[in-house]
């Protein structure tokens, strides 16, 4: 990925699966649809995980961004 600003690397990933960690610890593991300048972000086919256990698959998905402490590209998420 050659990203030169923080929004770049996430156009890279749109249509992608992504990992989106919150601040109260939850996971979403999801394809990255839409995003904004706030980092709000909208997912499909996403899941949520709890304590690394796959909680409930909840479909489409849209995240506040400023509850977003990490969203890690499709390398890291493990199909």
């Amino acid at each position: 990925m050659d990203a030169t600003r923080p929004l770049d690397a996430l156009n890279a990933a749109r249509n992608k699966r992504v990992l989106v960690e919150l601040k109260n610890q939850r996971r979403y593991i999801g394809t990255l649809k839409a995003f904004d300048i706030h980092i709000n972000t909208v997912l499909e086919n996403a899941e949520e995980y709890i304590d690394g256990e796959l909680k409930r698959k909840l479909g489409s998905l849209f995240i506040r961004g400023d509850t977003i402490t990490i969203i890690s590209p499709s390398e890291a998420v493990k199909e």
